[in-house]
């Protein structure tokens, strides 16, 4: 990878003084609602999932009412999102791990929180990130592949080594920032069809910027 440190730092330096205090759009007002969202959001928009998750919070307002959750009802009210019969399993097992393994509280570790079915690396990143405010790691989406790839952060695909790659260039510092202020860029600035690099804070660093 070809990129400095320094050129790296910039970019972080710049998304946070840009856009400071970064947060998810999935609405929620606990950790157990942001954690059923992020589950929720694999592979469908923040938007779809804000649509099902009043109904699903007002049937299943805690873990210990999720864990002992009907299939076909949580299938039924998570319906409009991707995989809804798939995230609907996860999620009831998700409840009896949190219940039954950590007392009805999430954990407060990476390793733990992805023993949690339906919780894997990005959406452990998610939540430690928006809950408490800790970063382990950097959230690798659709829209952090994307942009870090045209920036020249990664020539990676892969999520796993894309992370990777970020937390070597990306100083530790900036990681809870860099994580949701590079999500949002992704999916209002450099967009996958026609990125709007006269609006971007980062057209001056981005190999990519007016090519596309």
């Amino acid at each position: 990878m070809s990129i400095s440190k320094e050129k790296a730092e910039k970019i972080a330096a710049t998304l946070q003084k840009h856009n400071p205090h970064p947060q998810t759009e999935l609405v929620h007002r606990n950790e157990y609602e942001l954690a059923v969202s992020v589950m929720l959001s694999a592979q469908t928009t923040d938007k779809k999932v804000n649509q099902v998750t009043p109904a699903f919070f007002q049937n299943y307002p805690t873990w210990e009412k999720l864990a002992n959750a009907d299939l076909t009802t949580v299938q039924q009210l998570i319906r409009p999102v991707n995989f809804y019969k798939g995230k609907a399993d996860r999620l009831i097992k998700a409840g009896q791990k949190v219940v039954a393994d950590f007392g009805g509280s999430l954990p407060h570790s990476m390793e733990k929180l992805m023993q949690i079915p339906g919780i894997a690396r990005k959406s452990a990143n998610v939540i430690m990130q928006e809950a408490w405010g800790i970063a382990e790691g950097i959230v690798v989406d659709t829209h952090v592949i994307r942009v870090s790839n045209r920036l020249g952060l990664t020539t990676q695909q892969d999520p796993k080594k894309i992370e990777k790659d970020l937390m070597v260039v990306i100083p530790k510092s900036y990681w809870r920032n860099f994580s949701g202020a590079l999500v949002l860029h992704g999916r209002y600035i450099c967009t996958a069809r026609k990125p709007k690099c006269g609006e971007c804070v980062l057209n001056k660093l981005c190999p990519s910027a007016f090519k596309l």
